[in-house]
């Protein structure tokens, strides 16, 4: 077994308490570990494939479990397992590019999981299972929809989605229009008929979607229910949470937070250079993803810049305070970041192509998935032809209240390559070709901590003051 743990701050990983209080499919007893990891499906998945490398890819607060669960798999299986732990972004999405680092031939994803396609390898999810109470779930659904024709969507959070297959069986001859969702296996191919939302897939009747139905959600308060609601506002939502036994009608203001994203909206279109965030690279598409806001961008005339930083932070970001907004490329349950503590706003690619493309109109809902908006996309509208007389407009700010000019690029003008000067780097003659983000940093008066690594004179180390800035020892003496 070999343990592979990338980080993108390595001091972070030191002083990182790892918090296994909350340990959602972490047990003790082998017959647990065995349920709750699914240990004989994760076999038969390496066996039946022929799997010879496989990287097993744990949230923190399950680390505590993965040197056992390794070590039965290889035991069982004779494959080299791997151990991923501290992924570069969110823990919900699986890290194949630290998988790839190893060869690994295949993934397995543990814990909580957005369930956003892949493409480089093969993934088995194992989700664990948290206890519920299949029996009093019913009940609370049943007092919550007394009018057994209502129709309603089931939803679940992963960790329960075992429970589907018991309400369906007791609330399913009563409730004639109860869909029931279900988490489709990896290569899956979707039938016409189907919605998908964030990996679950379902089959509603066209003559009450959407704004007809109401949602029904198993699990806690967290970034899955906050995206269902968000993007279908305009629907009443209920939810029972198993670890309190609570069945009760969603109070979040759903239009407050909508506004919130409005204004960010609003934000964006004041901004006249954008950093794009790289906020995944296991996502399907986000390449393409990345290209198609570059172009947004650059056709709504404004600059961009691509930025890869691994988790996101205050900090890393209040670095670049030339940076107006950002765009976060990132899996549907990573996309709504609040912002609210950072040094400048982040936008969803939804958010910043409502406030980029003309063609456009703020829907009244969020869309979390950019793959919606690509080429294809059920959300993806074509940017206008613009004329040379409706190049250049204005209008006003609804932040500043102030005038401000808006040049929108045609689709046939080319995207110029930025001009690439060769300067003289080093004294030994190196060259480097600096682009305008390099020039620009080149010319700040100061570019971050300098380490001057072999060119700090090595001396003898002395006693430093003492006291506090206003009184320090030795001018309190004299």
């Amino acid at each position: 077994m070999a343990t592979a743990l990338f980080s993108s701050d390595g001091e972070e990983v030191i002083n990182r308490k790892l918090d296994s209080s909350d340990q959602s499919i972490s047990k003790s007893t082998e017959e647990a570990l065995e349920e709750t990891y699914e240990i004989g499906k994760t076999i038969s998945f390496i066996q039946e494939n022929g799997f010879q490398r496989v990287a097993l890819q744990f949230p923190d607060e399950l680390l505590v479990d993965s040197v056992t669960i390794a070590r039965q798999l290889e035991d069982a299986t004779s494959a080299k397992v791997y151990i991923l732990g501290d992924t570069s972004y969110g823990s919900c999405c699986v890290d194949e590019v630290s998988a790839e680092h190893v060869g690994a031939d295949a993934v397995v994803h543990y814990g909580r999981a957005c369930l956003s396609p892949c493409t480089r390898l093969p993934v088995s999810y194992v989700f664990g299972r948290k206890a519920v109470d299949a029996s009093l779930c019913a009940d609370a659904f049943q007092r919550l929809f007394p009018d057994r024709e209502t129709p309603v969507v089931i939803f679940t959070d992963v960790v329960y989605e075992h429970v589907l297959v018991h309400l369906e069986a007791q609330l399913g001859p009563n409730y004639p229009r109860a869909i029931f969702s279900k988490l489709p296996g990896q290569w899956e191919i979707p039938s016409p008929n189907e919605t998908c939302k964030f990996g679950r897939r379902f089959s509603p009747d066209p003559k009450f979607w959407p704004d007809g139905y109401s949602f029904f959600y198993v699990g806690g308060e967290g970034p899955t229910l906050s995206n269902l609601m968000l993007t279908w506002p305009r629907c009443p939502f209920f939810s029972y949470n198993p670890e309190t036994a609570e069945g009760r009608k969603e109070g979040l203001n759903v239009n407050r937070a909508l506004m919130k994203r409005f204004y960010l909206i609003e934000k964006a279109r004041d901004a006249q250079v954008v950093g794009i965030l790289v906020g995944t690279l296991g996502v399907s598409d986000y390449l393409s993803a990345l290209k198609h806001l570059k172009d947004l961008i650059r056709r709504a005339g404004k600059k961009s810049y691509m930025m890869s930083m691994g988790k996101l932070n205050p900090a890393k970001l209040a670095n670049f305070p030339e940076v107006d907004v950002f765009v976060l490329v990132a899996c549907p349950e990573n996309s709504l970041l609040d912002s609210s503590g950072f040094y400048r706003p982040i936008v969803t690619p939804d958010e910043m192509e409502v406030a980029c493309n003309p063609a456009r109109e703020w829907s009244g809902h969020c869309i979390t998935d950019f793959r919606e908006l690509l080429p294809g996309g059920c959300a993806h509208v074509q940017f206008p032809e613009i004329s040379p007389a409706d190049a250049d407009h204005t209008d006003v700010s609804l932040i500043t209240g102030e005038l401000r000019s808006v040049r929108l690029w045609a689709s046939e003008v080319p995207e110029k390559e930025p001009d690439l000067t060769v300067a003289q780097r080093n004294n030994d003659g190196t060259l480097a070709e600096l682009g305008p983000a390099a020039s620009f940093l080149s010319a700040r008066s100061w570019q971050g901590l300098d380490r001057s690594l072999g060119q700090t004179a090595v001396v003898k180390a002395v006693e430093g003051r003492r006291g506090i800035a206003i009184a320090y020892e030795d001018e309190l003496e004299s």
